[in-house]
C-alpha cells in the first residue's frame, strides 16, 4: 500500500514538472490559437451547429431571450424533469421553466433541435453604469446543419410568437391611464397601470343578441385581419363609436371587448393633455394589441359641431378655421398653466392620420351620451367604422339580467309575467343599470325580485305614456296657437292693405278737386 502512495505521488510530481514545461515552452497566445485551431476542425466536422442566446445584449435585455425562456416552459411543464417554477408580477398563473444546466428537445416541423439553459458565474466588475447580475444567463440552441436555413428563417419567429401568445394568456389584462400633465414615471413612461379585473363578457353583457353577435364577428375579424389590412394598405386599426343614454351600457361593453380580444386598455383622459405634441407622444407609447378610449367625448374638451361654432356662415373662412382649431376657453379644463389648447385636426391625426399608424392592431372607442354635439368630421368611416346604439334595456336584454342576477331561464318563469314584461319593457324606457339595481336589491327573494321589477315597469310606462299624450297635447296646442296668431297676422295685413287702398282713393279724389 506504501508503494501505491509513493507511486501515485512521483506521478503527480512528473505532471507537475510537465505542465510547468508546457507553460513555459508554449506562452498563452500560442495554447489559444492551438485551441482555436481545433474548435474550429471540430466544428468543421461536426454535423450540428450552435446559436448562443444571452439574457443581456450590450447593455440591454435580449427580448428573444424571454421569449424562449417563456415558449419552453410550455414544453417544459410536460417533457421536463427538473423545472424552475415562476410567477409574474401581473400574472394570474405559474410558468415553468428550465432549471440551471439543464437541456430540453423541442420538435418544429419534423425538425429535433435541443435547447440548453447554461448558467456561468461572472467575473467580478470593475465599474459599470449599469450593475450586472452575478451569474450569467443564456440559451444554446443546437440544430443540425442541413437545417440551419429553416430554423433562422422561420422557427424562432415562431418562437416569438408563440411566447406573445402564452405571455397575454398568462398575464392580466392591464387599465393605464395617462399621467397629469404628461409627467412621466420612473421608467419613462407617460401611462400609469393596474391589473384589468372587470368581469364583463359578450355573455353576461345586456344587449340584444344578434347586436352581439355582429359586434363580436367584426372585432374577430379585425383580430384575424393581418394580411388583409396589408394587402388592401390600410391602417391596421378600427374605430368604435359607443352612443346612447347613461346606464346603458358602454363601459362594460368596452371591458366585454378587451377581454373577449386579450387586450390591453388605454382610458385616455383629454382633460389631462395640454397640447397636440403631447397627444402624440401618448400615442407613441401605446402598445399594439389595445383598446384606447376615449370617454364622454362630448364633455372632454370643447369639441362641439363646427356648424355651431361657425358664426357667419358655414362657407366663410373663420367657420372653417372653428372646425379644425377648436380649443378649450383657459382654465376650463385643464392644464396648471391654464389652458387646454388640443385642436380638432390634432385628434383626428390621432385617430386617422399619419400618427394613427405609428402601431399595430389597435382599437379606438368613443363614448358620448349625445352624438348630436358631436363634429361630423369625427364620426365618418375611417375614423368611427362602426356606430354602436348602446339604447334603453330590450326584452331580450332584460332575460339576459335575469339569467345574471337571479339564474332565472325564460322556463323558469310564468309566462303571463313574461308577456307582461314584454307589453311593457319597451315603453318603460329603464336602462340595464336601472333594471340591475332593483335585481341586486331583492336577490335574496327572486321571485320578490321579479314582482318588483314588473311593477316598477308598469310605473314607469304609465308615467311615459302621460308624458307622451301630454307633449303630443302641448304640441297640438302651440300648432293651433300658431294658426291663430298666422290668421291674426294676415288678416291684420289685408286691413292694412284695405286702408292704404282707400287713403290712396282720397288722395286721388282731392288731387282731382284741386285741378
Amino acid at each position: 500500500m506504501k508503494e501505491i502512495w509513493t507511486t501515485m505521488a512521483s506521478m503527480m510530481g512528473v505532471w507537475a514538472f510537465c505542465q510547468s514545461l508546457l507553460h513555459t515552452v508554449f506562452p498563452p497566445e500560442l495554447r489559444f490559437a492551438s485551441l482555436k485551431f481545433f474548435h474550429r476542425v471540430f466544428s468543421y466536422f461536426s454535423s450540428y451547429c450552435y446559436y448562443d442566446i444571452t439574457e443581456i445584449d450590450g447593455v440591454n435585455t435580449n427580448e428573444l431571450y424571454n421569449a424562449v425562456q417563456l415558449y419552453l416552459s410550455s414544453s417544459a411543464s410536460i417533457s421536463g424533469t427538473r423545472l424552475s417554477l415562476t410567477r409574474g408580477l401581473n400574472s394570474s398563473s405559474i410558468t415553468y421553466g428550465l432549471s440551471n444546466n439543464d437541456r430540453l428537445i423541442d420538435s418544429y416541423r419534423g425538425v429535433t433541435v435541443e435547447w440548453e439553459h447554461v448558467v456561468t458565474q461572472r467575473q467580478s466588475q470593475t465599474f459599470s453604469w449599469r450593475p450586472l447580475p452575478e451569474e450569467k444567463r443564456g440559451f444554446t440552441l443546437r440544430v443540425r446543419k442541413k437545417n440551419k436555413q429553416l430554423v433562422l428563417s422561420s422557427y424562432l419567429d415562431f418562437v416569438m410568437e408563440k411566447a406573445n401568445e402564452l405571455r397575454r394568456k398568462n398575464q392580466d389584462r392591464l387599465l393605464y391611464t395617462n399621467s397629469r400633465g404628461g409627467s412621466l414615471d420612473s421608467r419613462g413612461h407617460p401611462w400609469e397601470s393596474v391589473p384589468f379585473k372587470h368581469p364583463s363578457t359578450f355573455d353576461t353583457l345586456a344587449m340584444d343578441p344578434s347586436k352581439k353577435a355582429e359586434i363580436m364577428a367584426d372585432l374577430l375579424d379585425f383580430a384575424n385581419g393581418e394580411s388583409f389590412y396589408q394587402k388592401t394598405g390600410r391602417a391596421w386599426k378600427r374605430g368604435y363609436l359607443l352612443y346612447g343614454p347613461p346606464g346603458t351600457g358602454k363601459s362594460s361593453m368596452i371591458a366585454a371587448m378587451a377581454n373577449y380580444l386579450g387586450y390591453d386598455i388605454y382610458d385616455l383622459e383629454l382633460t389631462e393633455v395640454n397640447t397636440n405634441s403631447e397627444l402624440r407622444k401618448l400615442l407613441m407609447k401605446t402598445s399594439s394589441k389595445s383598446i384606447i378610449v376615449i370617454e364622454d367625448i362630448d364633455c372632454s374638451i370643447n369639441l362641439t359641431n363646427r356648424n355651431k361654432n361657425a358664426g357667419g356662415g358655414s362657407g366663410s373662412a373663420a367657420a372653417k378655421k372653428n372646425s379644425y382649431d377648436v380649443a378649450s376657453p383657459p382654465g376650463a379644463n385643464g392644464g396648471e398653466d391654464g389652458g387646454n389648447t388640443i385642436t380638432l385636426s390634432g385628434l383626428l391625426n390621432f385617430t386617422d392620420g399619419l400618427w394613427s399608424c405609428c402601431g399595430s392592431e389597435r382599437i379606438f372607442v368613443f363614448t358620448t351620451n349625445h352624438i348630436e354635439k358631436l363634429d361630423p368630421a369625427l364620426l365618418r368611416s375611417g375614423r368611427m367604422d362602426m356606430h354602436i346604439h348602446m339604447s334603453y334595456c330590450s326584452f331580450p336584454s332584460l332575460k339576459i339580467l335575469l339569467k345574471n342576477y337571479l339564474g332565472f331561464e325564460e322556463s323558469d318563469l310564468q309566462k303571463g309575467i313574461l308577456e307582461e314584461m314584454e307589453r311593457v319593457i319597451h315603453v318603460a324606457e329603464m336602462t340595464p343599470a336601472d333594471i340591475s339595481e332593483v335585481l341586486i336589491k331583492n336577490r335574496r327573494d327572486k321571485n320578490k325580485a321579479v314582482d318588483e321589477l314588473l311593477e316598477i315597469l308598469k310605473i314607469r310606462a304609465e308615467k311615459n305614456i302621460i308624458k307622451s299624450s301630454s307633449r303630443q297635447k302641448n304640441a297640438n296646442e302651440i300648432e293651433d296657437e300658431e294658426q291663430e296668431k298666422r290668421a291674426l297676422d294676415n288678416l291684420q295685413e289685408s286691413c292694412n292693405n284695405n286702408k292704404c287702398e282707400e287713403k290712396e282713393g282720397h288722395n286721388i279724389e282731392d288731387d282731382g278737386k284741386m285741378q
